[in-house]
């Protein structure tokens, strides 16, 4: 019991450190993308932090995976440069015993996994979507506030409103925009002045316009004398559509429940990928053991390289066969068990592979006795 919460304490902390890296690297790219979503108009900036807290569930998942992978890797690693593990050994500490120590921790990690794939991110990912709904209802004038310039989409202009009713109706409104040049005439600067202003929607389509009440219209380019000014009692002006916010599908927000009473291909095909997290964490826990075995000469890094090259082999190859079958590219029947145990006999492989060389040997003897003369 000693050597096993050894082990456990090494490999658990070693796994939350690297997990703590890679989800810091994840959540700050989407932040960046959330960030300039913010600055274009297109959500409020308050909504950022909610939407993060409820993705964080969904990088943990795909997270830990590798987190655990390269911890094995790692810990064993340090253990065979420092002689511990031939100190182990030499205690009558198997790899066997190794080998089972380290799944009994992949075990509750993948149970961990499981809850988050099957219950906690697709809850996360309704709750984001809801927000995301909401922002993209949401036009450029519900974003406008008090006596503060706001930039329109695109940087093409700004808009200022000196007070706001309940009913959100406008009062002294100042609008400037650019019209880019053309072929046929040459960009221009458009001033709209006027004292009120509500937003209106169309009967037929969702478009979305600003009606201007008691005003004028100032267009021309700068620098020049001849500027066209209208006057009018009513104007109007179309809004820019939202842009659409949504990262995920419908799918990946149903519950596991409606997932299992659909009969649809892409349905299935999803659960199965919600399985197969958790599955793919004790098949590359069975991955990394043998491969964290290192000549204590060559360094604990020798084989970093190759055995992550291994797992996104592992991880494209499952999201590879996802895709064709929702494609229409496979068969219907064919779904995602083939890859896992594609992967689990290259471990079972690495696992017995003195067993197999010792095989080997007894089988062909006369590769032996060539060698020997």
């Amino acid at each position: 019991m000693i050597i096993f919460r050894y082990l456990s304490r090494e490999l658990l902390s070693v796994t939350t450190a690297v997990c703590v890296v890679l989800l810091m690297v994840l959540i700050s790219g989407r932040f960046v993308k959330y960030l300039a979503n913010a600055m274009s108009g297109n959500m409020d900036p308050e909504v950022i932090f909610a939407v993060i807290g409820y993705r964080i569930p969904g990088f943990l998942e795909l997270t830990l995976p590798l987190a655990f992978f390269l911890a094995v890797l790692l810990t064993f690693g340090r253990l065979y440069v420092e002689n511990e593990m031939s100190v182990l050994k030499a205690c009558g500490f198997s790899e066997r015993k190794l080998l089972s120590f380290t799944l009994i921790v992949a075990s509750f990690l993948a149970l961990v996994v499981g809850y988050l794939s099957l219950y906690v991110t697709p809850n996360g990912i309704k709750k984001a979507e809801a927000i995301f709904t909401i922002q993209e209802q949401k036009s450029e004038l519900d974003r406008v506030t008090e006596k503060k310039f706001y930039a329109l989409r695109g940087g093409k202009g700004v808009t200022w409103v000196n007070a706001i009713s309940e009913d959100r109706e406008l009062e002294n409104v100042f609008m400037s925009a650019t019209i880019e040049p053309t072929e046929s005439s040459e960009g221009s600067l458009v001033l709209v002045i006027a004292d009120s202003g509500i937003q209106a929607k169309a009967r037929d389509t969702d478009e979305r316009y600003l009606s201007l009440k008691k005003g004028y219209r100032v267009e021309g380019v700068p620098g020049r004398y001849d500027y066209q000014i209208t006057y009018f009692d009513e104007f109007g002006t179309r809004l820019a559509p939202p842009e659409e916010l949504s990262e995920d599908t419908a799918t990946d927000a149903m519950t596991t429940k409606a997932l299992m009473d659909s009969a649809e291909i892409e349905h299935r095909i999803a659960l199965q990928w919600r399985f197969s997290i958790p599955i793919m964490m004790l098949v590359v826990t069975l991955l990394a053991v043998p491969l964290s075995r290192i000549d204590p000469r060559s360094g604990r890094f020798a084989r970093i390289l190759p055995a992550v090259l291994l797992y996104f082999a592992y991880l494209v190859s499952l999201n590879s066969l996802r895709g064709a079958i929702e494609a229409g590219s496979l068969p219907i029947g064919i779904t995602l068990v083939p890859v896992h145990l594609v992967f689990l006999t290259l471990a079972l492989v690495l696992i017995f592979s003195k067993k197999i060389r010792s095989c080997a040997k007894n089988l062909f003897p006369f590769n032996q006795r060539g060698s020997n003369s």
